[in-house]
């Protein structure tokens, strides 16, 4: 038996059994992972979640706001002027009265945009898919208000707004079952940062150094 065949063989059994093997208890499979780990650790209300997220946000040293669906044009305009963006990128499904008093000019997503492209942005601004209050993480899946992967990875401030309560969950097993996993998900938790072995900390890495969360209620 090759390599090939042993590599082949493991992957096939961890997919688990065909239809017409699933009844043949000599067909070989491994048996599917238990699941029956917690689901959330303590229960919590909407507002104690959401200000759970909002504490492991900040402890990641990502910059936290809140505001309603009245202040929110306003405050990302104030966002945006403080630090002095002339650009901002703009994923085509975002709304458009989120930047309608935004001074800054809009720079459309295009496939064409190169990496270089994208460095020149001052800022892009997204929604969310999902956020994770126990892990201060956010998800986003290439959905028309987030983009494409990489428009949130190669500018240096990224400003993204998460709906409240809706898009917070408590853990990571809730919020994979409103994922789907055939879409490019993208997990962050604060700035990009990194470590060297004398643990000094570097920030925008491999991804924005400045990350800014509008948890907004009422949109």
């Amino acid at each position: 038996m090759s390599g090939r065949d042993v590599i082949l063989g493991r992957i096939r059994r961890a997919l688990g059994p065909e239809p017409d093997d699933a009844q043949d208890p000599h067909a070989g499979y491994e048996s599917a992972v238990p699941r029956d780990y917690l689901r959330e650790h303590g229960t919590r209300g909407e507002d104690a979640t959401v200000d759970l997220l909002a504490e492991n946000l900040a402890d990641y040293r990502a910059l936290v706001h809140r505001t309603d669906a009245d202040g929110l044009a306003e405050l990302l305009a104030r966002l945006l002027a403080a630090r002095g963006t002339r650009t901002v990128l703009v994923p085509p499904g975002l709304p458009r009265w989120w930047l309608a008093t935004a001074d800054a000019t809009r720079v459309p997503d295009r496939a064409a945009h190169t990496a270089r492209d994208l460095d020149r942005v001052d800022s892009v601004v997204t929604g969310c898919a999902v956020a994770v209050a126990e892990t201060g993480t956010l998800v986003l899946d290439g959905s028309p208000d987030q983009g494409r992967r990489r428009i949130t990875l190669v500018p240096d401030h990224h400003v993204c707004v998460v709906r409240v309560p809706d898009q917070v969950v408590a853990s990571v097993p809730l919020a994979l079952e409103r994922l789907d996993p055939r879409r490019p998900l993208t997990w962050i938790s604060g700035p990009s940062a990194t470590s060297d072995i004398e643990l000094d900390r570097v920030e925008g890495v491999h991804g924005p150094r400045t990350l800014e969360v509008v948890l907004v209620s009422g949109v």
